[in-house]
């Protein structure tokens, strides 16, 4: 999130992850501290930059060690470096104290072994869980076992849309359709510029897009027991969809397909793009010198209708999660610094910093964020978001069926067809990488 994707999974290796043991982090030697007057905190990017993070976090960790006397020693992690990481320090037990980690990738990480759970005496360390909101919750781990994590902040995609593009196109209202969206698309992508930017490099975007259009179509990548299941029909249909926006309504530029850095985010400030699918843009747009009255927010479009469970979700459950390293040397600082993080107080201010939502019930619930914008983001993850497979191949299935979809949007940008053959072939190798059942 240079401000990548929050709840973005990186590139890693199947045979790393599948070689992930319950050994855990933390060492005496670029790891978790012997001394209980240190932390080590891996943070992730979340703003447009890694120092506008450091700019975020520092007095935040300052404020932490005059009241605890805990020095915490941070490093912001790019999201492209941070699972290879995390995976690492789970075989070489070389690993922080406390990490931020992808939702997403709860359960995964959770079936190593190397995190505390959260269990009710933990959870009463912090304030108890009922503190968190349930959405929030359902993205910490596998269902039926203590949560992996503890939510930090949440997220939601919304349709990202230039009001002066609209304008002078004649267009009145955002699209509440994707017949609409395509509609709106065309008559905007003209003159050098386009109607919808996308990240087709970029493997934990095109993983959740794919999976909205996915649940959008009844589909769902996995079996009711488990099994991957990339190339039902459903799920054939969701991903020639996608990727068709570039393929077959040529609303999104060729050379999108390239994009893997947030250059997409960066062409709609810029006013390159009309409309761009993110979550939580807020910040990294005004970052970028886009003022919030040159843009409107609206849910992301559905097949029919309006936002909502089923067929109409349009959203995954975006976020960051807090976790600690079960064999941290310094568990209770470790506790007392994700109860000083998802204080109501703290919760205030990294979510305003970074235009997220806060996963805490009460911060939720400040005036701060009852904006115009902070209602679509909340309405969606309270109404209409899913979470992503809670199960312990997660990961692998990211990052196959994510580069599938790369490897789909490089053949549109080629002028290569797009069709229900070429889009089921580039699944099934992706289905043959995930661990055999």
């Amino acid at each position: 999130m240079r401000r990548i994707r929050a709840a973005a999974a990186g590139a890693v290796t199947i045979s790393l992850l599948t070689a992930a043991t319950a050994c855990g982090g933390g060492s005496s030697n670029g790891g978790s501290n012997d001394s209980p007057k240190t932390l080590t905190y891996w943070a992730s990017n979340q703003g447009a930059s890694i120092e506008i993070d450091k700019k975020v976090l520092q007095p935040e960790l300052d404020k932490f060690e005059k009241q605890s006397g805990i020095k915490v020693k941070v490093e912001v992690v790019p999201w492209s470096d941070l699972l290879n990481r995390i995976l690492t320090a789970t075989t070489s037990g070389q690993g922080p104290d406390v990490l931020n980690i992808g939702n997403t990738w709860s359960a995964s990480l959770q079936a190593t072994g190397a995190l505390l759970p959260w269990d009710a005496k933990n959870f009463a360390k912090i304030g108890g869980r009922d503190r968190f909101v349930d959405s929030a919750l359902g993205s910490t781990g596998a269902e039926g076992k203590d949560p992996a994590a503890v939510p930090l902040y949440s997220m939601a995609y919304a349709l990202y849309y230039n009001k002066k593009s609209f304008a002078d196109a004649g267009i009145a209202k955002p699209p509440a359709t994707w017949d609409e969206l395509v509609a709106d698309g065309k008559k905007l992508s003209k003159g050098g510029k386009w109607g919808l930017g996308a990240e087709g490099s970029n493997v934990s975007e095109n993983i959740h897009h794919v999976f909205v259009f996915a649940k959008q179509h009844g589909a769902d990548f996995f079996t009711a027991d488990g099994k991957a299941d990339f190339t039902n029909d459903g799920v054939v249909a969701a991903v020639q969809q996608y990727v068709g926006l570039m393929a077959k309504d040529k609303i999104i530029a060729p050379g999108n397909a390239e994009y893997a850095q947030n250059q997409s985010v960066s062409d709609f400030a810029k006013g390159k793009n009309a409309m761009l699918l993110w979550q939580s843009a807020s910040a990294n747009l005004k970052s970028q010198g886009m003022s919030e009255d040159a843009y409107g927010i609206a849910p992301v479009p559905v097949q029919s209708g309006t936002p909502g469970t089923g067929a109409n979700v349009n959203s995954m459950v975006a976020g960051i999660n807090l976790a600690v390293f079960k064999n941290s040397k310094n568990l209770d600082g470790a506790a007392k610094f994700v109860k000083f993080m998802t204080s109501d107080a703290e919760q205030k201010i990294l979510n305003t910093a970074y235009s997220s939502i806060p996963p805490v019930k009460t911060a939720q619930g400040d005036a701060a964020f009852n904006t115009p914008s902070n209602a679509v983001l909340k309405d969606t993850l309270a109404q209409s978001a899913a979470a992503l497979p809670q199960v312990a191949d997660e990961s692998q299935f990211e990052t196959a069926v994510g580069t599938a979809v790369k490897e789909l949007f490089a053949a549109a940008a080629a002028g290569h067809p797009v069709t229900t053959d070429s889009v089921k072939a580039e699944l099934e190798k992706a289905q043959q990488q995930m661990p055999k059942k």
